[in-house]
């Protein structure tokens, strides 16, 4: 039975209002990036370029925040699209690290107007200073 008297209001809660923002940049990247790349696959790729270091497939995963089926997933794609390569590690032949190829580098900087362009739609109801202040505000919630 539903307490008219209830303070919850869905329209009021963080979730619900994250969701509909995620959802609404996602439809941005999806209609605006070139080169068929998703969000998280960007992501890992961008991750791959500024990492100074090789990378294991773990690694990589905590970086852009996907648990292991998903990297996995996100990695294959990558890899059959020759945008990442995969070796064996030189100190842990067990471990597999990750590299960017010339391929991803070129998707990268292809895309990266179109990324920037999407953050700014994104936060364009927002002034200049609250900008700023919901991106900050972002980082400490994550």
């Amino acid at each position: 039975m539903n307490d008219r008297s209830d303070p919850y209001v869905l329209d009021e809660q963080v979730g619900f209002l994250l969701r509909l923002a995620s959802q609404r940049h996602m439809a941005l990247f999806m209609e605006r990036t070139a080169g068929g790349l998703t969000p998280t696959q960007f992501s890992t790729l961008y991750r791959l370029r500024e990492a100074s270091d090789p990378i294991s497939q773990n690694a990589l995963g905590r970086l852009v925040g996907m648990d292991a089926a998903t990297t996995k997933g996100v990695v294959a794609r990558l890899l059959s699209r020759d945008l990442i390569r995969v070796e064996k590690d030189t100190e842990d032949r067990r471990r597999y690290t990750l590299f960017i190829t010339d391929i991803g580098r070129q998707l990268l900087d292809a895309v990266m107007p179109a990324v920037q362009d999407i953050s700014e739609v994104t936060l364009a109801p927002l002034a200049p200073l609250e900008r700023e202040q919901f991106l900050r505000m972002l980082k400490r919630l994550v």
